[in-house]
């Protein structure tokens, strides 16, 4: 907390504690008017301290778990300490959900412990606390107020409260259920049976979808088409005139031969030639000729 929220929360308090002041030596709805803004005044200056909520929490937490090792009127004075904490701890952090399922089940236990019967104030007050922590987070404490309306016999509003457990996922598993004496009175009913079953139901088998077949039946499909395609492709090369091409590889074979025939053919004359000169010839036109004749073989090649 910064200082300035520490100065805002004393001046709070200071007012709080005159209005305290001024209703005791009011009367009528003029003191209540008083208390009730005395009350805010002092719910806002201990609110948003989650340190201290978690404390309190924590503390209620300790008091409900010794309480249930005691009897009798020990009992009952543990019980009421914890709930008397988790209140505060509710009055600090209104959102604190543990506090707010722990308090409903402070007050069921002290309803045992006392003995009363399922329409007396105490499981009012459980059920009050119960649906404080449903508003919180939805279907957190159904199958606490499921234990509630089981023992009032409200098949209606149990089952119900079931549904929305069960939808929730904060359904206890089927033993503890059984298991629990406050649903002890609803067991053996019709429709807590049903429920009961209808939680042990195998899920059904996923059914296939036809078009999930066609889909990969068509990949098959398309292969058969592509090596058909292929299959066609291949007898029309087979069916191919190769023999056209043959003879016309043949005929450029024939020509380039010719060719080459002819120029060895002129080659041999350049040649013959370059012969009759080397012996007639002066020995400077020897040179020459013999550089053509070389010449002319060179471009042969």
């Amino acid at each position: 907390m910064s200082f300035f929220e520490s100065i805002t929360k004393k001046s709070r308090l200071k007012t709080a504690i005159k209005q305290t002041t001024e209703a005791r030596s009011s009367e009528g709805s003029m003191a209540d008017q008083l208390f009730k803004k005395a009350y805010q005044d002092y719910a806002e200056v201990v609110s948003n301290e989650p340190v201290i909520a978690e404390a309190l929490y924590n503390w209620g937490f300790a008091l409900l778990h010794q309480a249930r090792t005691k009897r009798g009127d020990e009992a009952a004075r543990l019980y009421q300490d914890a709930i008397a904490k988790f209140s505060f701890c509710l009055t600090i952090e209104p959102a604190y959900l543990g506090a707010a399922i722990d308090g409903g089940v402070a007050y069921m236990e002290l309803a045992r412990v006392k003995g009363v019967g399922p329409t007396d104030s105490l499981y009012g007050r459980a059920q009050n606390y119960f649906e404080k922590a449903n508003a919180i987070q939805a279907g957190s404490a159904s199958y606490n107020l499921a234990c509630i309306y089981g023992l009032r016999s409200d098949k209606e509003a149990c089952l119900n409260a079931l549904e929305i457990s069960k939808g929730k996922g904060s359904l206890p598993v089927p033993a503890d259920i059984l298991a629990d004496p406050d649903m002890s009175g609803v067991i053996y009913q019709d429709w807590f049976v049903d429920f009961m079953d209808s939680l042990n139901k195998e899920p059904e088998p996923v059914v296939e979808i036809k078009g999930a077949v066609v889909e990969e039946a068509a990949p098959t499909e398309n292969a058969e088409v592509v090596e058909e395609a292929v299959v066609a492709e291949s007898e029309v090369v087979a069916d191919a005139p190769i023999a056209e091409k043959v003879e016309v590889d043949s005929v450029q074979d024939a020509a380039e031969s010719e060719e080459v025939d002819a120029v060895i053919n002129d080659s041999e004359v350049v040649i013959e030639h370059k012969a009759l000169a080397d012996e007639d010839a002066p020995e400077t036109e020897k040179t020459e000729v013999a550089a053509e004749a070389d010449a002319a073989v060179e471009e042969v090649k």
